[in-house]
């Protein structure tokens, strides 16, 4: 028999044999911890626990469901819920914690299975009328030699009925006289619609090198200037640019990047800077009727990879309310996207008031463009000046 003295100083009793096996075990779990630690940190960074992975664990946990799980050991934290506010199910919830596959959402399964499903992987911040995730904007490569090729325009289309100047319009209240404070730009410059080709009803062949958006970033930026707001507007064709560098058209953001950073610099006035797509969803989905007029529906772009999302979100949100509040039905929502296959930035890092709006889709006419286009500079100049007359009391009480 041997004598052991333990951590508090207690005698204790050990035979031989019992203090070898406790050695034994002990060295055991030792090695075991070692090796798992080991394994655990040469595992490729994607299948390490780390606190990005706990995070994408617990989204999968609304604040409720988390409330009621702290309830569980104190009832003051439920005490404040709602009453309907029922408890979850948790068998439900872990198993999304486990699988990371929504019951409610087919995409988290069938995203994994089905090539170029990630199409849809983005998430809705802001629904508009109609909208889920079979309606959210496509972004849709065209094939190269698409790109290569010239078409021939609709001339006759490209005027639009609603072209003309309306006389009525009267002057401004407010300008911003001769600063220029909104920049437009088309990073996928030659996106084109339908009724602007002729004799083409192929949708991947909706692409031109002047009947395209930046026709409609014409249009708003006339009727943004008509509203008292300096605005200048960009069509350097970066799509031909992508060409003759040979580059891919994923490689589009890199090539409108630098335009966007040299019309910064060069303009310290400037404040917002709003990027002009064309979504490739039909007509039934990208079109608005609204008294008794057709409008071409716009959606709200932000790439999640940008650290300014959340300031980016905001701006759109904002855009998106005001407009539903006066053209009901004409914004589609804010959608954040972030998955693998897509820019996720679209240099919105470069400013919080950067924006990526969807004008309309491949079917869209350049009359329900160009309305569509006046909702929006009305409703941003009416966001933009109550903006400007906030600011300009705030610096006043501060004086």
């Amino acid at each position: 028999m041997k004598h052991s003295r333990n951590n508090r100083g207690i005698i204790v009793t050990l035979n031989g044999t019992s203090l070898k096996k406790g050695f034994a075990l002990s060295f055991i779990g030792f090695m075991l911890v070692f090796l798992l630690s080991g394994a655990l940190t040469s595992l490729k960074p994607e299948y390490r626990i780390t606190s990005k992975s706990i995070n994408e664990l617990t989204n999968n946990i609304t604040g409720d469901s988390f409330i009621h799980l702290l309830g569980f050991e104190n009832r003051y934290f439920v005490q404040d819920l709602p009453k309907e506010a029922k408890p979850p199910s948790f068998s439900s919830l872990f198993f999304k914690a486990a699988t990371s596959i929504n019951p409610e959402d087919p995409r988290s399964l069938l995203g994994r299975e089905l090539p170029g499903f990630t199409l849809f992987d983005s998430e809705i911040v802001v629904a508009g009328e109609g909208t889920d995730y079979t309606t959210m904007p496509i972004e849709s490569p065209p094939p190269t030699e698409v790109l290569l090729e010239e078409r021939e325009a609709s001339i006759a289309d490209l005027k639009g009925a609603d072209d003309q100047p309306d006389q009525s319009k009267t002057p401004p209240i407010a300008t911003t006289g001769e600063r220029k404070v909104v920049y437009i730009y088309h990073t996928h410059t030659t996106e084109s619609y339908l009724p602007m080709l002729k004799d083409v009803k192929n949708a991947n062949s909706a692409y031109h090198s002047e009947a395209n958006v930046t026709l409609v970033g014409d249009r708003l930026g006339k009727s943004l200037e008509d509203q008292g707001i300096g605005t200048n507007v960009d069509k350097t064709n970066f799509m031909k640019k992508l060409n003759e560098k040979g580059w891919s058209f994923t490689k589009a953001y890199s090539m409108s990047r630098p335009t966007v950073e040299t019309a910064m610099a060069g303009n310290k006035e400037l404040e917002y800077v709003i990027d002009i797509h064309r979504d490739s969803q039909r007509y039934k989905v990208t079109t608005a009727d609204i008294n008794g007029k057709k409008y071409a529906k716009v959606a709200f772009v932000i790439g999640g990879k940008n650290p300014l999302h959340d300031k980016n979100k905001q701006l759109a949100s904002e855009l998106h309310n005001r407009i539903e509040a006066k053209y009901p039905g004409l914004s589609r929502g804010v959608f954040l996207k972030d998955s693998p296959g897509s820019n996720s930035l679209y240099n919105q890092d470069l400013t919080q008031n950067a924006m990526l709006i969807e004008f309309g889709g491949i079917d869209n006419n350049l009359d329900e463009l160009n309305r569509t286009a006046d909702a929006v500079a009305d409703i941003f100049s009416e966001y933009y000046w109550q903006a400007e007359k906030a600011n300009a009391d705030s610096a006043a009480e501060k004086k």
